[in-house]
């Protein structure tokens, strides 16, 4: 292709992403757009508007089987079939064009396969057997061998860790990194920082999985001895937060609460401190959590299994959460303005630590929907608060921050 018509098309592709991220309120200028996002993104969009013909959906109102103690992963799985943008992606198969790897995604093909059984509009089948989908997926994490019960929250974390590495935009052999020596003390601005350090990020790891589910955490150190403050960042796919302990077990908290908790100044002291870079030493410090780059997808864990000095016991809390405008701007840079997510799934646990079961409670065009393994009912919006609540899915629904 001549320069003059390659250059023409690189332009005309960016003013159409710009124009795309304008519209879902983000701000353009400070938007990191990868080569390889910026055309697989377009060819995406091409794909499914090519082929929502071919492919039509279903109402993905259907069950998944149970095959022996897998309630924990036919909840998440509902609750990811439900991701729309994730959904999409799969059943178009953009991920074929996309991924860099010339090894078959094995587990990618097989959880697309549940998905097709899911949304098939056809709808011969009440239920779908994800057996084979979890057999692919305990030979890549033999962590999962057995047929015990497993935390639903760490078999999403592990299921979309390998759904990346399969699918990973960037090469296996990593880029070389040339580090070029700095001025000790060297100040940047936060946000100049936080965006050297996700491009970093997005150097090695690069994905769809990356695209809607990642964000990036910032964790500030000030000394008290010297002042001086330190910052490091850490990409994140979900939120872990911590539940406020209540003298009345059945008094309700909000999520508010746990997010407050979770972001509130920690005092350190001096033995339990990392070395300040200023004072080269261990001293006192204070230690808070923000937000630095917000998720299109938000993941958000309700921590309620903790470690007692004898055994994990199980939190039942209640907490309420909002299911529109979930505001997370009070925790991201300052003046960020507001960050609105709304609900669009969750997955609940019932009964204890050794003794639990998972269900799934899913939007749809006309309400909600119970996911309990086969069983498919409505429910209304007021059942959705409980004490069982235990992971929740939020999506983006604007942003006046750059997401940098």
């Amino acid at each position: 292709m001549p320069r003059a018509a390659s250059n023409h098309m690189d332009n005309s592709c960016r003013a159409l992403c710009r124009s795309l991220l304008s519209q879902n309120g983000l701000q353009p200028d400070g938007t990191d757009i990868s080569q390889s996002v910026l055309y697989t993104s377009l060819m995406g969009l091409l794909l499914v508007a090519d082929r929502e013909r071919e492919l039509p959906l279903g109402s993905g109102q259907v069950g998944l089987r149970n095959v022996g103690n897998t309630c924990f992963l036919n909840a998440i799985v509902q609750c990811l079939s439900h991701t729309r943008s994730l959904r999409d992606y799969c059943l178009t198969k953009t991920y074929l064009q996309d991924m860099c790897s010339s090894q078959e995604p094995e587990l990618m093909n097989e959880f697309t396969k549940v998905l097709e059984g899911l949304w098939d509009r056809e709808g011969g089948d009440l239920t779908v057997n994800p057996g084979k989908f979890y057999r692919v997926f305990k030979e890549a994490v033999p962590y999962f061998s057995g047929y015990s019960q497993q935390d639903a929250q760490e078999f999403l974390r592990f299921l979309l860790d390998q759904l990346h590495t399969e699918i990973n935009r960037r090469p296996a052999q990593r880029p070389s990194i040339t580090t070029t020596p700095e001025t000790t003390f060297t100040r940047f601005r936060i946000s100049e920082e936080a965006c050297a350090m996700w491009k970093k990020h997005l150097d090695r790891d690069d994905s769809v999985i990356v695209d809607l589910f990642s964000g990036q955490l910032r964790s500030s150190l000030h000394c008290s001895v010297c002042s001086h403050y330190s910052n490091t960042f850490d990409v994140f796919c979900d939120l872990s937060l911590p539940i406020p302990k209540r003298a009345d077990p059945r008094a309700a908290v909000t999520l508010r609460e746990c997010l407050d908790l979770f972001s509130q100044e920690e005092k350190l002291e001096q033995e339990n401190s990392p070395m300040c870079e200023r004072c080269n030493r261990r001293t006192e410090s204070t230690k808070r959590l923000s937000i630095q780059r917000f998720p299109r997808i938000l993941v958000i864990h309700l921590n309620r299994f903790t470690m007692t000095r004898f055994s994990f016991c199980k939190s039942t809390v209640p907490v309420s959460f909002p299911l529109t405008d979930l505001d997370l701007g009070p925790f991201g840079p300052a003046d960020c303005g507001p960050v609105l997510y709304d609900l669009y799934a969750l997955c609940n646990h019932a009964g204890t630590v050794n003794m639990g079961h998972y269900t799934a409670a899913c939007r749809e065009e006309e309400g909600w929907c119970c996911y309990n393994d086969s069983c498919v009912t409505q429910i209304p919006e007021d059942q959705l608060q409980s004490s069982q609540a235990y992971v929740l899915f939020y999506q983006l629904k604007n942003c006046m921050a750059s997401r940098k």
